[in-house]
């Protein structure tokens, strides 16, 4: 029978002292990266103590050996070079735990790390002080530029540019998806943009009357319209004997807009407006 250390003695023999020198330095290796995680590691502890416990744990199975891991499944047991290998190809964890920043609730003045209206709108208001209802509610921008009387370029690119979230329109899914936006923000962008309060509502009552009398004007023009419409309709070309003479004479009524001319033979006078 042939003697295993007599034959691992004689395996090493045949190597070359290149491949010998390679084993020892891939051997220290190890060792010096193991001791290395073992004293670095704030659990090298508990792991030392798994390795023992996982000795006992080894099942054998057709020539190869493995770890009985307890969560129901085997880990393959390796040993020499592979070990020695393995071991040198797990890096050593170099992680620098990352400070966490807090933001103080506008609300409450809570310190909070994470919320829903700090990463959407980035505004600092914790989720245990959101208001969906009242004074975080969302508007969107139809009715932003509408009520607060904003542009475009109010929004998009005034510095800073105001943050939105898209939600499908609830009136119809086929139309485009609207932008919605804090109540708040815009409320402050309306500011900054009138000045004041008062300048926005002024501001908001003189396009008021200017679109009640445009309406007014549409409105006369076209029952102006019609009622040409109707003389036109009246008026027989071979029953008239006279046609008026009113010459370049006109009188303009300003509180009424409106000119009146007079015919100059029959005295008949006529009154009209210019568009």
């Amino acid at each position: 029978m042939t003697d295993p250390v007599a034959g691992s003695s004689n395996g090493m023999e045949n190597l070359s002292d290149y491949q010998r020198e390679r084993i020892e330095e891939n051997r220290q290796k190890a060792l010096n990266l193991r001791k290395a995680r073992l004293l670095t590691h704030p659990y090298g502890a508990e792991k030392r103590q798994e390795t023992a416990l996982s000795v006992n744990n080894v099942i054998k199975v057709s020539g190869t050996k493995y770890i009985d891991s307890g969560g129901g499944f085997l880990i393959e047991q390796r040993t020499g070079a592979d070990a020695a290998q393995q071991q040198t190809e797990e890096p050593v964890s170099d992680a620098v735990p990352v400070p966490v920043e807090y933001d103080e609730c506008v609300e409450c003045g809570d310190r909070f790390a994470d919320s829903y209206l700090l990463n959407t709108f980035d505004y600092a208001v914790c989720d245990a002080c959101r208001d969906n209802e009242g004074q975080h509610s969302l508007i969107t921008r139809t009715e932003a530029k509408q009520e607060y009387l904003l542009k475009d370029c109010d929004l998009d690119r005034r510095e800073p540019v105001l943050k939105f979230v898209c939600r499908k329109n609830p009136h119809n899914v086929r139309w485009g998806e609207m932008k919605l936006y804090l109540h708040l923000q815009i409320e402050k962008r309306a500011l900054e943009v009138w000045g004041s309060e008062e300048n926005l509502l002024r501001e908001k009552e003189q396009r008021e009357e200017k679109r009640e009398v445009a309406k007014v004007k549409k409105y006369n023009k076209r029952l102006k319209e019609l009622r040409m419409d109707v003389r036109s309709s009246l008026y027989d070309k071979t029953g008239q004997g006279h046609v008026h003479e009113f010459g370049d004479s006109e009188v303009y009524n300003e509180a009424e807009d409106t000119y009146t001319r007079t015919c100059e033979t029959c005295g008949h006078s006529e009154t009209y407006e210019k568009m």
